[in-house]
């Protein structure tokens, strides 16, 4: 091997000899340079080509732990997987399904198939937006009660306050348990949070229901409102009525009752559909059915999108009870959904890897760890 340091000097040919070798030697070592640099751009080429977008694709971050949870695993699998660049923007329901359609929004992770907005069908019929797959469709909703309220709880000392209460229907009896603070003489039932679609439908089964003569509704700003609602008095051990849904923390660590309301049925949806704008008309209302959750995408995107990625997203589903284990997990640990989504990456291969081919779950993979 010569060493470019040497300073031995020789006769002329060896000196001519020395120079050769030395060019040789440069001249091997630039070639190894360049193959080297060839094979990292060529395995760089190969992760972005994976990538089929030139933009950073945008997510809708909505205001609830779930969706957000779902943007993390998305998001994790497109940057790392893929080798996209991807943001979310925060927002509540009606707003992100409103960006979607104009094309500022690229993905939405959880669209509830029940809570629909009028304008939705639309869009979906004219392909402004694109529904690939459902995330889920195991969740329910309705008006709750903590269970210590129907059977007391003899471990805190709470005895049952309202043990007759099943039903919708039974609630006017117990509008002094619930009682308003601002008006007295009448129960509050907390709403769906305001600006939601399912904030509409409960004001439309408020009147349906004939709550209205005993209750008032109380609509909160955000979802941390309405969870600290409940919570809050949870642990003091109080009275509290009011609408939730699963897959949510709260509802796998709190001891709640789902009251009874009229069996779904399509007729009964239509009538309330159609009373959104005059709930006070309304006459019949029911439950919730059990809610499915899609992933929608925009249209650009869905023109954009390779094969791979669009079957990633067709393929990705999460059951509402692993989603339920990981929110408790951000509740136990502080986690952030992001950091949630990655362990689930991590920890959980069999649940998600069938997703995507691979070599973008090795990817993703040697990126976890």
């Amino acid at each position: 091997m010569v060493r470019c340091a040497d300073a031995r000097i020789g006769s002329p040919h060896e000196q001519k000899g020395s120079t050769m070798l030395h060019r040789i030697a440069r001249h091997g070592l630039v070639a190894l340079i360049v193959v080297s640099l060839a094979s990292l751009a060529g395995t760089a080429s190969a992760a972005a080509h994976d990538c089929p977008f030139d933009r950073t694709v945008v997510f809708a971050d909505f205001d609830w732990d779930s969706a957000m949870l779902l943007n993390g695993i998305a998001r994790t699998i497109l940057e790392e997987g893929f080798g996209c660049t991807t943001d979310a923007f925060p927002g509540s329901t009606i707003p992100m399904y409103q960006a979607a359609i104009r094309g500022d929004i690229d993905v939405l992770m959880e669209v509830s198939k029940v809570n629909i907005p009028d304008f939705w069908p639309g869009a979906l019929a004219d392909g402004s937006v694109v529904e690939l797959t459902e995330v889920f469709d195991d969740a329910v909703q309705g008006f709750y009660v903590p269970r210590y309220v129907i059977e007391g709880d003899a471990e805190r000392g709470i005895e049952a306050s309202a043990p007759d209460l099943r039903s919708v229907f039974d609630l006017p009896r117990y509008a002094e348990l619930f009682r308003d603070p601002e008006q007295p003489d009448r129960g509050r039932l907390h709403n769906c949070i305001l600006g939601w679609q399912c904030e509409l439908i409960n004001t439309v089964k408020f009147y349906a229901y004939g709550l209205d003569e005993a209750y008032v509704t109380f609509e909160p700003g955000t979802a941390v409102a309405l969870a600290t609602s409940m919570e809050t008095a949870y642990v003091r051990g109080e009275p509290w009525l009011g609408y939730y849904w699963a897959p949510t923390w709260l509802l796998g660590q709190l001891d709640m009752v789902l009251l009874e309301e009229p069996p779904y049925t399509e007729a009964c949806w239509d009538h309330i559909s159609a009373h959104l704008d005059t709930p006070e008309q309304a006459e019949l209302a029911c439950a919730y059915p059990e809610a499915a959750a899609a992933i929608v995408v925009g249209a650009a995107f869905h023109a954009e999108a390779s094969d791979a990625v669009l079957g990633f997203l067709s393929a990705m589903r999460v059951p509402t009870d692993t989603i339920s284990e990981l929110l408790a997990h951000m509740q136990e640990t502080g986690d952030d959904p992001l950091g949630a989504a990655r362990t689930f990456l991590a920890e959980r291969r069999d649940a998600w890897t069938h997703w995507v081919d691979e070599a973008v779950a090795e990817r993703v993979l040697a990126a976890l760890d």
